[in-house]
């Protein structure tokens, strides 16, 4: 009898860890763009054109620069399968073939942290990125995906 008690707390406790930790990982993202572009919302078919380095310069005729994480930390999952479809491997893989003869504009950048990111948005004429809900600050605007803007229901870059 001990025993099952044993294995059921036990069967309870490495559940909890598993799933905590997936959790734990789960974040939502947002789009964030420089204040200084005419984009308040986006397709996704377009916001995969732009991660993708399809889209080179917005209707203004400013360059368009993707800002992202770099596609191996956790929180990219979910852009590497809801926007871009693809490996992590294939994503580094066309961030390279992107950036390949543009070396003053790159096409896609890669930031090392989201407070980077927000800042190299902020900061680069024609950026959008996205970043962590929670590390959006006044200095970038958000972005609304398909008709949502971050933390409403069915909003594309959710973390789960």
């Amino acid at each position: 009898m001990l025993h099952r008690h044993f294995l059921r707390v036990s069967i309870f406790l490495l559940t909890l860890f598993v799933l905590g930790g997936s959790l734990a990982s789960a974040r939502d993202l947002a789009l964030v763009s420089n204040k200084s572009n005419p984009v308040g919302a986006i397709t996704l078919p377009d916001l995969v054109k732009i991660c993708k380095a399809q889209t080179n310069r917005w209707p203004d005729g400013k360059p368009v620069t993707f800002v992202m994480r770099s596609p191996s930390v956790p929180a990219m999952k979910v852009v590497l399968e809801k926007v871009y479809g693809m490996s992590e491997s294939e994503v580094d893989d066309l961030i390279v073939t992107s950036n390949r003869g543009r070396p003053t504009h790159p096409a896609i950048l890669v930031a090392t942290s989201d407070d980077e990111l927000v800042n190299k948005v902020a900061t680069v004429p024609g950026a959008i990125g996205v970043v962590d809900v929670y590390s959006i600050n006044s200095s970038v605007a958000v972005v609304k995906v398909a008709g949502k803007l971050p933390l409403e229901p069915g909003y594309l870059l959710h973390g789960n």
